[in-house]
């Protein structure tokens, strides 16, 4: 794999991870900016809520596409083009570089002034590139913390903190094992508005529409 090809790969990972998906849908749907509504996320969870179910839909198929893709493209690279990255000295790296700069891409577009979303289910396509038990585990997590709680947020949350340590009882490879702890602090860490309104008791569930959506709908 070449210099130029490898980062190539990690800037168009970065660019398709900017593409503002809950935004544009936002827009197009209904004329409404996301990012100045609810939670002013761009994702799929504020789209549920400022939008709609059919294009909250759209928005996370697109979301998890947008990490998958490049990651599935890397690793293909890699193993076809061993010059730079052999795979059997550095597996998966090619793979974990488009990943973060996937991740990172979503959360801070470069269509969007740097803003974005919260890199929970960017980060899930990036997994199931990866290692697709280890994202299975990771999303079963998930489910199961929505559908007791109703909190997206807290689901989030709970599925990054549970992730390194699933692909740690999976022997996942180094590079993706060291991937899951960096995407676990980095979703944290976008979720540290979240994490202080679940202190306060005053997160919203999926269900809640946003007081703008609330009062313009009486």
């Amino acid at each position: 794999m070449e210099y130029l090809t490898l980062l190539l790969v990690i800037l168009a990972s970065y660019v398709l991870g900017s593409i503002p998906t809950g935004y544009w849908i936002g827009k197009i749907a209904k004329g409404v900016d996301v990012r100045e509504m609810g939670s002013g996320s761009t994702g799929a969870t504020n789209v549920l809520r400022c939008v709609g179910k059919k294009e909250a839909l759209i928005v996370l198929f697109v979301d998890i596409a947008k990490g998958y893709l490049p990651v599935a493209i890397a690793l293909h690279l890699q193993a076809t083009q061993p010059q730079l990255l052999p795979a059997n000295l550095f597996p998966n790296l090619a793979g974990v570089l488009a990943a973060v700069s996937s991740i990172f891409g979503h959360s801070r577009s470069i269509f969007l002034q740097f803003t974005g979303g919260k890199s929970a289910a960017t980060g899930l396509g990036t997994l199931f590139a990866l290692h697709p038990l280890g994202a299975l585990g990771t999303l079963l997590v998930w489910l199961a913390v929505l559908f007791s709680s109703k909190i997206v947020s807290l689901a989030s949350i709970s599925a990054a903190v549970a992730c390194p340590t699933i692909m740690f009882i999976l022997n996942a490879p180094p590079a993706i094992l060291a991937y899951a702890g960096i995407a676990f602090l980095y979703v944290t860490l976008r979720h540290r508005s979240n994490i202080k309104r679940l202190l306060d008791g005053t997160e919203t569930k999926y269900t809640d529409k946003p007081k703008e959506l609330s009062e313009s709908s009486n």
